[in-house]
């Protein structure tokens, strides 16, 4: 696809504490490699990967391919950043939510970021996909998978081990996501609470599309 050649524009926040794998992840993502010598992020930070998105109807049919373009902002965990990093919330679509699996205290600050996402997010039940990252670092494993997926099933997102060394689930994890946020779409024929600029088809973007937001559509009725 060409540069401007999508029909929709769709903005992710990888979120987590420091040193979890956000950068990492996102590269395995877009670029199919491993990098060990990444520094620790500092402020924002972007990657892009064009995808084709096809939806399954209720009877099992495909749909017509969409052409993608998500923008994957890889947020800096530490907590000196943290305003930066929630003034960034409200313009994204999904989430992408890292702990790592060899660090307890990163699984337990998964509280924590749920409780800022409900406060800063476009609505109060934004769309999350939970991931235990470095699966593959299964002897220095912390955090049980049984624990895990009892915290994912409490918020009622889904939840991944991934891998950003050996690619495991990553590409899942960013799918489900896509999906998600592609089906909330779907269900939702007023588009004002799709942050403005976010989503742009056929060259004009949501600020074009959509009636000014009140109180109530802030919630995520869809």
């Amino acid at each position: 696809m060409s540069e401007g050649d999508y029909d929709y524009l769709i903005k992710f926040l990888a979120l987590g504490d420091s040193g979890v794998g956000k950068t990492s992840f996102l590269y395995q993502y877009t670029d199919g490699k491993f990098n060990s010598k990444f520094i620790t992020t500092v402020g924002i930070d972007f990657r892009e990967k064009r995808v084709v998105y096809k939806s399954n109807g209720p009877d099992g049919t495909v749909g017509r391919g969409q052409r993608i373009h998500i923008q994957l902002w890889d947020t800096a965990g530490q907590e000196r950043f943290r305003s930066l990093t929630t003034a960034f919330f409200r313009d994204a679509m999904g989430f992408l939510l890292l702990f790592d699996l060899t660090n307890e205290q990163s699984f337990l600050d998964v509280r924590n970021w749920m409780s800022q996402l409900q406060t800063h997010a476009y609505c109060e039940n934004p769309d999350i996909v939970l991931c235990g990252n470095k699966s593959d670092l299964e002897d220095q494993r912390a955090v049980e998978a049984v624990n895990a997926r009892e915290l994912a099933e409490k918020y009622g997102v889904p939840y991944f081990e991934t891998s950003a060394a050996n690619g495991e689930n990553v590409s899942r994890a960013v799918e489900v996501l896509l999906d998600l946020i592609m089906k909330r779409m779907e269900r939702c024929v007023d588009k004002s609470w799709i942050p403005d600029g976010m989503v742009r088809t056929n060259g004009h973007s949501t600020s074009d599309l959509a009636e000014p937001r009140d109180a109530e559509q802030s919630k995520c009725g869809c």
